[in-house]
């Protein structure tokens, strides 16, 4: 496990970086059925889908949600599986940045951010159409199921306060 010491090291910059927060509880032990569940859905959630574009949701729910820690996790297991870091980059501005992306993970994009901001309302009928026009109807609700999951990882972490900067590419893998 890297230290923030070690982190700050690494760094060009040599500016002292804020404190560590530490994590408020630990849900895999507190909670280790509940976590055993949402891992299984995470596993089945992804059968059939291209693993960039579940990783490009993934990264784009964390975004909006504020998940540190599942940004920190998912924008290091993409770029371990050959992601560019420019299309990472982009991900945060995708709606000015669509021609990194194909038609199908611009779909995928914006369904996500609409299924992750529900307070607005409802998933609008456009943006679920045009998900519906690029993924088979198994692919979409697979497609469904890692947005609702990676949405209760982020709760999960952000509600616990899961600590970023420590994960390794991989190193949950099931």
């Amino acid at each position: 496990m890297t230290t923030t010491a070690e982190n700050q090291q690494t760094h060009a910059h040599s500016h002292a970086h804020a404190p560590e927060h530490t994590p408020r509880l630990n849900m895999a032990k507190l909670a280790p059925e509940a976590y055993k569940a949402v891992l299984a859905l995470e596993i089945a959630s992804k059968k059939g889908l291209d693993p960039f574009l579940v990783e490009l949701v993934k990264i784009r729910a964390s975004q909006v949600n504020h998940c540190a820690f599942c940004l920190d996790m998912h924008t290091k297991d993409a770029i371990a599986a050959g992601e560019s870091v420019e299309r990472i980059v982009q991900l945060g501005a995708w709606e000015e940045s669509r021609h990194f992306y194909t038609e199908k993970e611009l779909a995928a994009i914006e369904l996500t951010e609409a299924v992750t901001v529900l307070t607005d309302g409802f998933v609008p009928d456009e943006v679920f159409e045009k998900a519906a026009a690029h993924f088979e109807e198994r692919e979409l609700a697979q497609l469904i199921t890692v947005i609702a999951t990676i949405n209760v990882w982020n709760r999960f972490g952000v509600t616990t306060r899961m600590v970023p900067g420590h994960y390794k590419p991989g190193m949950y893998k099931a």
